[in-house]
């Protein structure tokens, strides 16, 4: 893996912990922590490019309409 800039990382991280409790979860076992953290970084990654800089708020607009989500997947 290359070396990522430090605010990118902080970046990332810092969502990832706040946003989704990536550290405060309980998923330790096998593969299933690596799965939660790709599936939290593809969330971040599709919001992103669609002009959403507060994740957390983004969560909860896609979270009112379940189509949001779906057009998001299909758009992107």
């Amino acid at each position: 893996m290359g070396a990522v800039a430090p605010e990118i990382e902080n970046r990332l991280h810092r969502v990832r912990d706040v946003t989704f409790g990536e550290d405060r979860s309980r998923i330790r076992t096998g593969n299933a922590p690596r799965v939660m953290a790709a599936l939290r970084n593809t969330v971040i990654t599709l919001l992103r490019p669609d002009g959403h800089q507060n994740i957390a708020a983004a969560l909860r607009r896609h979270a009112r309409n379940t189509d949001r989500p779906v057009n998001l997947l299909l758009t992107a």
